[in-house]
């Protein structure tokens, strides 16, 4: 009887094998034990071959019954994997500009959602373009349409990479939209997808051709996260894409795209801002994401951050050919490629905020002020970065402040600020006590002959005037409010439209317009 023997190695051990897709699991014998799942690493059809090759040229039959001992013996030499680690300069991240942003109106009457000012000196558009820098990626797209003046000016005075000494081949590109020939190209952006597709053959040019994944981000979140562990995870798995989530509760799960996944992460259903049934057929055993079973009751929900990382090659084909009439990532493309891709979730455990509305935002500009905050802008490693003022420090004369933010560049005199934050080159004169209240500040410096002259006229200099009260407000910049001014909402209202008397009020509070007059002894 004829048979095959062989000799192995100490140091080789068996090692199951999982072929996601492709057949069952089996073991093998390997050179090394590998620590991570093959087919997340950079294992490919190549090795596959060279391995039988190599098998097929190194096995030997013997007889058993007579064995020549001078022969050589065959050892099993197994390949040494090495985990596919994310390169930064293989990724091109795409920052979304957002739409009209009627949600967050009237914030977003005179600039886009990313460029709302917020936590006192920062802008939206911090985060992302912030979160980017310090994951490494310098290829940053923003594609913007909706009153998007002051948002392309901040970004061109504040993230000008050079002409590349510096970052190497990084840019930011501000891709605004526009017209172009054909049918299409006639229409605005008709959603996020439709965004991108209409800039598709930027990703043509030559410089992006070393582009692997795109990261598709949103310009109106609060977090601060590292791209590249997100760009890792998509790599491991193997995925077509892979969407950042978050554990979600009741109240709010109606507001985002929720998910089901499988024990592997595989998402295998996606619904987005699903109400009533839909919505309670979306609840899942939260504790798959490592939550107790606590957490897990009070977050039954796992809901999408907006935020994608897409193959390139798999990006293109889906907007280009596969979905061309799908317009929206969340509702259209996200859903659809779950059935036929491999459609990964990526837990996001860490502080994350949608400032879609007023009310989000306002209780995440005051929650900046507790201690400890959830969230803070402050962090040596990964700083935040924004528009260098050059302003003087702030002057304070015998205030009392408790819980709250003083930007640069104020000047405040005997008064009361809590649990409040007062923005860039904000004045508020003796007397005034602001409580609960999200104050951006302003733009530009008015002389103190200035202030005296337009006092002296009975009109309102920018700041805030003598012995006013202020609570549960957002005061836009560059608003002038007088003297014994009263500003609470007394009587509770949660809905008002009054433009011409120079505010609004959104879910109860007060939204002063920018650059409104409100004249002495008004009360609101």
């Amino acid at each position: 009887m004829d048979s095959c023997c062989a000799k192995v190695k100490g140091n080789v051990h068996p090692v199951p094998v999982r072929n996601r897709g492709v057949g069952k699991v089996g073991s093998g014998f390997w050179g090394e034990r590998i620590g991570t799942n093959l087919w997340s690493s950079s294992f490919s059809n190549r090795q596959w071959r060279s391995l039988r090759k190599e098998r097929k040229a190194k096995t030997i039959n013997r007889a058993v019954l007579t064995p020549d001992l001078d022969q050589e013996n065959l050892i099993f030499e197994g390949p040494v994997f090495e985990k596919q680690h994310a390169d930064p300069s293989s990724v091109a991240a795409i920052i979304l500009g957002g739409g009209a942003g009627t949600r967050l109106f009237p914030l977003t009457s005179r600039r886009a959602k990313p460029a709302v000012p917020i936590g006192g000196c920062y802008r939206l558009i911090d985060v992302p373009m912030s979160n980017c820098i310090n994951s490494g990626i310098r290829k940053i797209f923003i594609l913007t349409q909706f009153n998007s003046a002051s948002l392309n000016r901040h970004i061109a005075r504040i993230y000008n990479f050079g002409n590349g000494v510096n970052f190497g081949d990084g840019f930011v590109e501000v891709l605004a939209a526009t017209q172009t020939p054909g049918e299409a190209g006639q229409k605005w952006f008709q959603g996020t997808a439709d965004a991108v597709r209409q800039f598709i053959w930027v990703f043509e040019d030559a410089k992006n051709k070393n582009v692997e994944h795109i990261l598709i981000l949103s310009g109106d979140h609060l977090y601060r996260m590292d791209y590249m562990d997100f760009v890792q995870k998509h790599i491991d798995t193997n995925a077509d894409i892979t969407v950042s989530c978050v554990p979600m509760d009741d109240s709010r799960a109606s507001d985002y795209g929720l998910m089901k996944i499988d024990n592997t992460g595989r998402i295998i259903q996606f619904s987005e801002k699903p109400k009533g049934p839909n919505l309670k057929a979306m609840k899942v055993n939260t504790t798959l994401l490592g939550l107790s079973e606590k957490e897990a009751e009070k977050y039954p929900y796992i809901a999408s951050m907006g935020v994608y990382v897409f193959r390139t090659d798999v990006l293109l084909k889906l907007l280009t050919r596969k979905y061309l009439s799908c317009n929206d990532f969340g509702s259209e493309i996200i859903p659809l490629a779950v059935k036929d891709h491999n459609v990964q979730a990526y837990l996001f455990n860490d502080y994350w905020e949608d400032i879609g509305t007023i009310k989000s935002f306002f209780d995440a500009n005051l929650a900046l002020t507790e201690q400890p905050p959830k969230f803070e802008f402050y962090d040596p490693k990964t700083p935040f970065y924004t528009s260098p003022r050059f302003l003087p420090p702030t002057k304070v004369e015998e205030c009392r402040i408790l819980d709250a933010i003083i930007s640069h560049g104020c000047f405040l005199r005997e008064c009361s600020v809590q649990r409040s934050i007062v923005g860039v080159r904000s004045r508020l004169e003796y007397g005034v006590e602001l409580k609960d209240t999200m104050m951006m500040g302003a733009d530009y410096y008015q002389t103190e002959s200035e202030i005296a002259s337009l006092l002296a006229e009975g009109k309102v200099p920018i700041g805030v005037g003598q012995n006013t009260r202020i609570r549960n407000c957002i005061i836009d910049k560059n608003a002038k409010i007088g003297r014994d001014v009263v500003i609470a909402n007394g009587d509770g209202v949660q809905e008002a439209d009054r433009p011409s008397e120079g505010f609004y009020i959104r879910s109860g509070i007060t939204v002063i317009l920018k650059n409104a007059t409100i004249n002495d002894g008004t009360i609101i």
